[in-house]
């Protein structure tokens, strides 16, 4: 019998940063680094920002619409926000004693997150009025939520929002399906283009195969992208991010003390009731856990937090935020985790266990540990719960994040769901990897050098066959590749610049690229996925793109990948010989620069390299044979044949192999990717031959 509070790590990401203090400094006009990147966008109509949190998103909106007010003409500003607890973000703020031209002021009549109420079309009609009487008025700001925003647009007209200025928080809620009314409004009001829009997200993701924005619409947007690598790199005191993904056998109850350390600052996240991690009993969890903890002593009758004895005699103070059963209780709880005479008193709260809340938006900057237990299938929940404990604060210097899930067992009866789950894991810690790592600037060989970028001693030389360029301010690594398709519009272009995450995201998100990679790989050549797969991927999310640049973006996008991958192992492999010295982003750049001196990068190279190997290396230790064997079972009985739409990928792609060698991929050749083509083609024959004999059977029918 296996121990039921038995726990071990699968593939884990530990960030060390340089500390540089530059996301903390101000310039003369009290802006930190994102902020002037977005000030400098000001006058654009439609403006995304797309920027981690805790980097300032709230106050670059207050500096860009002050702007607009005051200078260009609009009439007013309204902030949206996905729930009534985010509007504190958007209080009053005294901007001109920090240099700023303006302060931003909002009157409480019109900050309607802290209206009584709820957001419901049959309570909510107070709140709707309160929107019109507004935009009838002579003041300035307005904060409300999505749902007061969605039903005030429905009943008034969105040509009762011309000349405003409509700012979204949280903009990945928003969707371009027709059944998402607020991203239905918002290509109305872009249709229209009467209104400015700023849209503004800690994580671009939303988790799902939907799109935020329809391309035609996104094309209009001007992008301002700051990453988790610049915002934390440019800390003055947090150094260390590590993320983990743990495995537990039993009740997470029991697992749960492997996990939690009482000395650190903790939010732990609960299991929905109806995840299989669940108990289906959310106060007993709950209490469970504070038991782990310590003994229970009493609850604090100013804040309602409960006082907890740990073993070496420390009292703790824990806030449930699970707990609804006494609204009174919850209030003041709520009340006190708010309470900004508190936002700098380490000492005010030590502990709290939530279901759906403390996640977006929630400022608690001495969190060290965000513990979640579950898998989330979402990403955009797992970056907004990591950005829970990457706030800097005096004194902290280490952060984690805990995904606490049930392992695969055979004697379970969910097993494909346990496997399901191992599969996202791996998926997300590949993906936050790769949010976390710097960001790539490709270019075709012997382009030259980038302005900004130090390419080490000597500096950049032409036909030097190794030149790697690092711009120290932001982070990007410059990258020269043999072969690399140029994108040719400007769109593409900005694809490849901004949004590469967005494509690396859907191919470590599809399911059949995890299976295939990661436990078919006898079977599956890496081309399949980094040529096939991703070049469906990319002609999916950019139909309106040319083949050329949905070529460029796929090439970049594995490019990407598989930089950061090979790098991350190269570094562990100079650790378990003795040799590595550091760990982490920093030490990654000399992972970048050890890969490219190894060898000439090219796009044949890239695409041979299978970007899960050291995800699968590290499953294959962690995981005990029983389990991987499972896992590898059921992932061998969803084998199938080549299907069409990759049939005739495969033959495009052997027409190009024809068009560079003078012949057609040779079915028996050694070349295991010659061979897949060729028998790719094969089977497009096949299918070809199936539908002409079903149309003369049924030509012969109708005759």
């Amino acid at each position: 019998m296996t121990n039921p509070t038995n726990t071990y790590t699968v593939p884990s990401v530990s960030i060390t940063t340089a500390r540089t203090g530059a996301s903390s400094k101000a310039n003369e006009l009290g802006m930190r680094g994102m902020q002037v990147r977005a000030y400098a966008k000001r006058g654009e109509q439609y403006l995304l920002i797309k920027s981690p949190p805790a980097s300032g998103k709230s106050r670059a909106l207050m500096f860009i619409a002050l702007d607009k007010l005051n200078n260009q003409g609009l009439k007013q500003a309204i902030v949206v926000v996905p729930e009534r607890s985010i509007g504190s973000s958007f209080a009053n703020e005294p901007l001109v004693e920090h240099g700023f031209y303006w302060d931003w002021q909002v009157a409480p009549q019109w900050n309607l997150c802290n209206a009584p109420g709820v957001d419901e079309p049959r309570i909510a009609k107070s709140k709707v009025d309160a929107v019109r009487q507004f935009l009838a008025s002579a003041d300035k700001v307005l904060v409300c939520t999505h749902a007061t925003f969605r039903f005030a647009v429905d009943e008034l007209g969105i040509e009762a929002f011309d000349d405003r200025l409509i700012a979204i928080d949280e903009f990945h809620h928003v969707s371009s399906n027709p059944e998402n009314r607020l991203g239905s409004q918002l290509g109305a009001f872009i249709a229209r283009d009467k209104v400015h829009l700023v849209a503004m997200t800690g994580s671009y993701f939303r988790g799902d195969s939907e799109a935020v924005l329809a391309p035609a619409d996104e094309a209009k947007f001007e992008t301002v992208t700051y990453t988790y690598y610049e915002q934390l790199n440019g800390y003055s005191w947090l150094k260390v991010l590590d993320i983990g993904y743990f495995f537990y056998t039993g009740r997470y109850v029991e697992a749960v003390a492997k996990v939690l350390d009482p000395a650190l600052k903790t939010i732990v996240h609960i299991p929905n009731v109806n995840a299989r991690e669940s108990l289906k009993d959310k106060e007993r969890e709950v209490s469970d856990i504070m038991h782990a903890l310590g003994d229970w002593k009493s609850t604090d009758p100013t804040t309602g937090f409960h006082l907890i004895e740990t073993k070496d005699g420390r009292s703790l103070r824990v806030a449930d935020l699970v707990d609804d059963s006494d609204h009174t209780r919850r209030s003041r709880v709520l009340a006190a985790l708010k309470d900004p005479a508190q936002k700098n008193n380490r000492d005010h709260v030590d502990v709290i266990i939530a279901l759906g809340m403390a996640k977006e938006g929630f400022d608690w900057i001495w969190c060290e540990h965000a513990l979640t237990i579950g898998y989330r299938s979402s990403l955009t929940e797992i970056v907004q719960i990591i950005g829970r404990a990457t706030r800097d604060a005096v004194g902290k210097e280490r952060a984690r994040f805990t995904n606490l899930i049930a392992e695969p067992a055979a004697d379970r009866s969910a097993v494909a769901e346990a496997v399901n789950d191992m599969l996202k894991a791996i998926s997300a810690s590949l993906l936050m990897e790769q949010v976390l790592a710097p960001r790539y600037e490709f270019t075709p060989k012997n382009t030259g050098p980038l302005t900004g970028f130090d390419y080490g001693e000597g500096g950049y030389k032409k036909d030097g066959g190794h030149n790697v360029g690092v711009n120290k301010d932001t982070g990007q690594i410059h990258l020269e590749i043999n072969g690399l398709t140029t994108p040719q519009t400007s769109e593409a272009t900005r694809i490849c610049k901004e949004d590469l995450n967005e494509v690396v995201t859907s191919f470590l998100q599809d399911k059949t690229v995890l299976e295939r990679g990661l436990f078919d790989k006898d079977n599956t050549l890496p081309e399949e996925l980094t040529q096939l797969r991703m070049g469906k991927i990319v002609r999916e999310r950019y139909p309106d793109l040319s083949e050329t640049d949905q070529e460029a973006i796929r090439q970049h996008a594995v490019a990407a990948m598989n930089v950061t991958q090979q790098a991350k192992l190269m570094l562990a492999q100079a650790d378990a010989a003795g040799g590595g010295t550091a760990q982490g982003n920093t030490a990654l750049l000399d992972g970048v620069r050890k890969f490219v001196n190894v060898r000439d990068l090219d796009i044949d190279l890239i695409d041979r390299i299978n970007p899960f190997d050291a995800a699968y290396a590290i499953l294959a230790k962690a995981m005990d044979e029983k389990s991987l064997r499972q896992v590898q079972a059921s992932i061998a009985a969803k084998k199938v044949s080549i299907p069409v739409d990759e049939a005739r990928e495969l033959a495009k792609r052997a027409l190009q192999f024809k068009h560079d060698r003078g012949r057609l991929p040779d079915i028996n050749s050694a070349d295991a990717w010659e061979k897949r083509m060729a028998e790719g083609v094969a089977a497009l024959a096949r299918y070809r031959a199936m539908t002409k004999a079903t149309q003369a059977q049924e030509a012969s029918s109708n005759g």
